[in-house]
C-alpha cells in the first residue's frame, strides 16, 4: 500500500495548484486534477475552513484564500527571485512592445511569476502570473527542457504523455525536434501550438548549478513574430537571459 498521508498531501497540493486567478468551479477543478468530484469537494471544504481557499457564494467558484497570501509573504522573504528578474522583464517589454514574462521551473512544470505588457495593443493571454505548463509546452517549458541533460530528457519522456491534453503537436517526436532546434538557436519558438495565432519565444536562465531554473519569454500575435523579426527578438532574449543568469549565480 502507498503512504495515505503522502497521497492526501499530494491531492491537496494538486487542488491548490489547479485554482486559477479567475477562480474555478468544483467540476472544473476535478477535471483539472483528475480527481473525483466528491473528493475535490471534500478537500475544498476542508481547505476553506483553514482559509486556504475561499468560495464566492454567488457564483460557487473557488479562489485561493487569504491564509495562502500570508504564508506566501513569509516564504517570499526566502524564495522570491522576481526582484532580480523584474528589470529584465521590463526592458524586454519596453524594447519589443510585446508581453514579457519570467517563469520558474518547478519540478516538471514551469510557473509564470512575472508579466509586463509592452506598448503593442494586441496581446496574447496564454501566459499569466500563476499559469503552469508541463515541460515541453509553451516556449518557457520548451527551452527549459531543451537545456536539460539528455538523460533527464529521456527520463521525462519515459513517463510524460503531452498529447492527451495538448494534442498531436506535442507528441514526443515533434517535441524532440523542437528541442533540437532550440538547442541550435539558443532560444525556443512556440508557433501557436497552444492557442492558434498566439506565438512565444523564450530563453533559459541558469542558476548556480548550471541548471535551467528559469526562463524569460516574449509572447504576442503571429504577425509580430515574423521570420525576419525572430532573430532580433531571440538576441534580446539571450542578452537579458545571460545577464540575469549572472545575477542569479552571483
Amino acid at each position: 500500500m502507498g503512504n495515505p498521508a503522502g497521497q492526501l498531501v499530494g491531492r491537496v497540493g494538486a487542488v491548490l495548484r489547479a485554482v486559477p486567478e479567475a477562480g474555478a468551479s468544483t467540476t472544473e477543478l476535478a477535471r483539472a486534477t483528475g480527481l473525483a468530484r466528491p473528493t475535490v469537494h471534500r478537500l475544498l471544504v476542508a481547505l476553506a475552513a483553514e482559509g486556504y481557499v475561499d468560495r464566492d457564494q454567488r457564483t460557487g467558484r473557488w479562489y485561493l484564500g487569504p491564509e495562502l497570501y500570508l504564508l506566501g509573504g513569509i516564504a517570499a522573504r526566502r524564495y522570491d527571485v522576481t526582484r532580480h528578474a523584474r528589470a529584465s522583464v521590463h526592458r524586454l517589454a519596453e524594447a519589443t512592445g510585446e508581453s514579457a514574462f519570467f517563469s520558474a521551473r518547478r519540478g516538471e512544470e514551469t510557473v509564470c511569476l512575472l508579466r509586463e505588457d509592452g506598448a503593442f495593443p494586441i496581446r496574447s493571454f496564454v501566459l499569466y502570473e500563476g499559469a503552469r505548463f508541463p515541460l515541453g509546452v509553451v516556449s518557457a517549458g520548451l527551452v527549459v527542457l531543451a537545456m536539460l541533460p539528455d538523460r533527464e530528457i529521456d527520463e521525462y519522456f519515459a513517463h510524460a504523455d503531452l498529447t492527451e491534453r495538448w494534442g498531436p503537436a506535442h507528441a514526443e517526436d515533434a517535441v524532440r525536434e523542437r528541442l533540437a532546434e532550440t538547442r541550435e538557436r539558443g532560444y525556443s519558438v512556440n508557433p501557436g501550438l497552444v492557442v492558434e495565432g498566439s506565438w512565444g519565444m523564450a530563453a533559459a536562465v541558469f542558476g548556480r548549478t548550471g541548471q535551467p531554473d528559469w526562463a524569460l519569454t516574449l509572447t504576442g500575435v503571429e504577425s509580430r513574430f515574423r521570420a525576419d523579426r525572430r532573430p532580433e527578438l531571440g538576441a534580446l532574449l539571450l542578452k537579458e537571459a545571460h545577464a540575469l543568469s549572472n545575477r542569479m549565480a552571483g
